[in-house]
């Protein structure tokens, strides 16, 4: 089956069933060193990984490691250029769940991004990016603990499928053509709006199919969050974008209200329920006026689809989520993205799950890992229904390779959220209690060293901060 890899001879693999991993009490997990500082940071996460599945469960559970290659690593090993070999792309699938440290992007063409590559091979549809506030931790914003979200990220679609052509190639000046002199005149909405012939062309695919699969993933993870918790906004740009990220709206509000009715409101929903249960006796008029603050103003069709909209959510839902019900439901809301990057800063304790397209979710995830410390302490997962690969969020950072200086937290967090993907909770919540309390005694890296107040003087090793986790498992 592998040209250059062999197995471990002990241990079973992960399975799926309905997108859940069925997981055996010896799984074996391929994992990527990693480029540059990989060769660090991994060692670090695979002793603490180690130590606290030894620690949580004595022995009656294991991970049996299986060494797989990406990035110059694998070139050394298989070639020039060989940097996603099919070695590798067998593992990951056979195992099912994979962790890995920062990858290089290949020079010259073929690949454009490993990460990108190994998340499109593998379908790993929903980039998960957790930002929680440790205590201590040097933050540039005034309130960082009040910030915890989840972000969940379309990863396949998108401009990042990456189907663009250059400026001035013959198929581009083909496509500027059909799209100047037959589409865009046969859509009056787009009036006489033409593309610039030195343009370059890039395809924003955003489909039905790969946003609701997204979102009923946002929203089954919503649901098992504590109540105060459980509120999934769904971010976009459907002011200017109608038709992609619009739609992205759209489908996840026709997700929720048919997939997960009996569990869920939307935020127009619960105005129109709390308006009622407030005044029993409110017309449908005045109560579309109260969820809409210019239906004076709207045109006598507008003002009726609103009524519709009262008429049509009191008759559906009103026995099962009217009389205070629908706060025990997940609150499922839309936000637009530019607002968004305000509101995480301005009322972050508002948001808890924010699900959202590739591009967005990709600017999104490092603005908010930035106000709870960076993406040193950042993890980051990739989901699909057969498969997950868990990784470190930041770059491979060459000049720092082989120092035994960078931070580790990022992979360990990863870790972390790959106990936790796996059902093995006591573990995962070990580390994070480590790490809690290595970072509030003041012992870690560098990176957090220089900033903290008084300044560490004397920061710890990678090795050494992975050793000060362990040391507070007990």
């Amino acid at each position: 089956m592998y040209e250059k890899i062999t197995p471990p001879t002990v241990g079973d693999r992960i399975t799926f069933n309905n997108g859940e991993p069925q997981v055996p009490d010896n799984p074996i997990i391929p994992y990527i060193r990693g480029d540059g500082t990989g060769v660090d940071i991994w060692p670090a996460t695979q002793a603490v990984i180690d130590a606290a599945v030894a620690a949580a469960y004595g022995g009656k559970r294991q991970i049996s490691w299986f060494k797989v290659y990406a990035g110059d690593e694998a070139c050394e090993l298989y070639g020039l250029y060989q940097y996603l070999p099919e070695d590798t792309l067998t593992a990951i699938k056979e195992y099912g769940v994979a962790i890995k440290g920062p990858l290089t992007t290949p020079i010259g063409g073929g690949i454009r991004s490993l990460n990108v590559a190994l998340r499109q091979i593998n379908d790993l549809y929903a980039c998960v990016r957790p930002c929680k506030y440790y205590n201590g931790t040097p933050s540039p914003h005034k309130n960082p603990e009040q910030l915890d979200v989840i972000i969940y990220r379309e990863n396949t679609e998108d401009i990042y499928l990456g189907i663009e052509w250059r400026q001035g190639t013959e198929i581009c000046e083909k496509l500027i053509h059909i799209l100047n002199n037959d589409l865009i005149p046969a859509t009056p909405e787009h009036g006489k709006k033409q593309i610039r012939l030195d343009s370059g062309i890039g395809i924003k695919p955003v489909s039905k199919t790969g946003s609701q699969r997204l979102i009923r993933r946002a929203i089954a993870h919503a649901l098992r969050l504590p109540k105060s918790k459980q509120t999934v906004t769904l971010v976009h740009k459907g002011n200017i974008m109608k038709y992609t990220e619009g739609a992205f709206r759209d489908w996840g509000y026709e997700l929720a209200t048919t997939e997960f009715r009996a569990d869920i409101v939307t935020e127009r929903e619960s105005w129109i329920l709390s308006n009622k249960e407030r005044n029993p006796d409110i017309s449908l008029e005045d109560n579309a006026r109260q969820i809409d603050p210019g239906y004076d103003n709207l045109t006598a069709e507008k003002k009726a689809e609103v009524i519709q909209e009262v008429e049509n959510t009191l008759n559906a839902i009103w026995a099962t989520h009217g009389q205070g019900q629908w706060k025990d439901k997940v609150m499922v809301n839309d936000r637009i993205a530019d607002s968004i990057f305000q509101q995480i800063q301005t009322r972050p304790g508002e948001y808890s799950i924010l699900a959202t397209m590739n591009l967005n979710g990709d600017y999104l995830s490092d603005a908010a890992a930035a106000i709870v410390g960076g993406l040193g302490m950042g993890p980051g997962a990739n989901i699909g229904d057969e498969c997950a690969i868990f990784e470190a969020t930041h770059g491979t950072a060459p000049k720092h390779a082989g120092l035994d200086r960078i931070n580790p937290g990022s992979l360990i967090l990863s870790g972390v959220m790959m106990l936790e993907f796996m059902g093995w909770q006591e573990a995962a919540d070990l580390i994070k209690k480590g790490i809690a309390a290595a970072i509030s005694n003041r012992e870690v890296t560098y990176d957090l060293a220089r900033l903290m107040e008084p300044r560490v003087d004397l920061p710890l090793k990678c090795s050494e901060f992975g050793q000060a986790i362990i040391k507070y498992f007990a």
